[in-house]
């Protein structure tokens, strides 16, 4: 049985899944366009690329559009935390290839062992953020 104040219960529920779908196309519209340019730049000049790709870019999308979405200030105070420490943990993935030319790797061995490496990394990284925030 229907209330007479909301004669159509299930309007807000498909509201909601609306401005969420939007939220994400958004979202990802605006990642898109970044990582597309920067793919672009490095056509162009590499080095300046290597540059904005060095950026905390994702960072400085995530934060704002997460805290739009979400309306939570302490979570998004938590994902720049878990960021920052993220960051200097994540390098790991680079370790292979300072070490390349020494092992005589080519770039594929060096691009697989980097995301072999990866798991450790976040293993790490969950583990100094619940040492260091208790999260």
């Amino acid at each position: 049985r229907m209330s007479p104040a909301d004669p159509n219960p299930n309007a807000n529920r498909k509201s909601s899944v609306v401005r969420h779908a939007m939220q994400f196309a958004f979202n990802l519209a605006i990642s898109a366009i970044v990582i597309s340019f920067a793919s672009w730049l490095s056509g162009k000049s590499p080095t300046a690329a290597g540059f904005v790709v060095a950026l905390p870019l994702a960072t400085m999308l995530v934060l704002p559009l997460s805290y739009n979405e979400h309306g939570n200030a302490d979570s998004a105070l938590l994902l720049a935390k878990s960021i920052l420490i993220a960051i200097p943990v994540s390098l790991g993935f680079f370790l292979p290839f300072l070490f390349s030319g020494r092992l005589g790797m080519n770039f594929w061995q060096t691009y697989l062992l980097g995301c072999a490496m990866l798991p450790v990394c976040f293993f790490l990284h969950r583990a100094i953020v619940r040492w260091w925030f208790g999260a």
